[in-house]
């Protein structure tokens, strides 16, 4: 991969969907493609959130699961704040959102984006620092690119996470953790 690209911000590790019904999209993950199970990360808060330029108050949860080392995503926005997701339901769009890369180099990742034509049109900082930024490509479906630099407690949830997924047997497909 040219480290020019998008692609060469780092690897892909999440594949995410703000569906319509929410209930069928798990029940999809779980019960068809055998992913999961998915904990629940319920009212989201994130810091110094913008939307295009704006300050966004967004609230939403995420429910996070794996499919062999990949991870699955589906969001839901609660309320009306401009947003993403929000922009992206009131377009009818279902199917999927967004890539998400994993880098420990944010401002080569916003160079890359630029000079690929992509704009960043949110922005925010996750509770412990992470940084996440979401970018238009340009493309069709699935062109929005998340770009997460992750903490270590962020890697933690992801591995305490992925870990409930190792010999799964299908019982309990949404959690919450405790």
């Amino acid at each position: 991969m040219r480290e020019n690209l998008i692609g060469g911000i780092g690897g892909a590790m999440q594949l995410a969907f703000v569906p319509g019904d929410v209930d069928a999209a798990l029940t999809y993950w779980t019960q068809t493609m055998g992913a999961g199970p998915f904990v629940a990360l319920e009212h989201l808060q994130m810091d110094a959130a913008t939307y295009k330029g704006a300050p966004a108050a967004i609230d939403f949860s995420a429910y996070i699961g794996y499919w062999g080392d990949l991870q699955i995503e589906i969001i839901v926005q609660h309320d009306d704040a401009p947003s993403i997701y929000k922009a992206w339901r009131d377009e009818g769009r279902e199917g999927l959102h967004h890539v998400c890369l994993v880098t420990s180099d944010m401002p080569g990742a916003r160079r890359i984006i630029a000079d690929a034509g992509g704009t960043v049109v949110q922005e925010a900082f996750l509770p412990g620092g992470a940084e996440v930024i979401y970018a238009e490509t340009g493309g069709g479906p699935g062109s929005v690119v998340e770009v997460l630099q992750p903490t270590q407690a962020v890697l933690d949830l992801f591995a305490r996470i992925k870990s409930l997924s190792v010999d799964w047997d299908g019982t309990g497909p949404v959690r919450r953790l405790g």
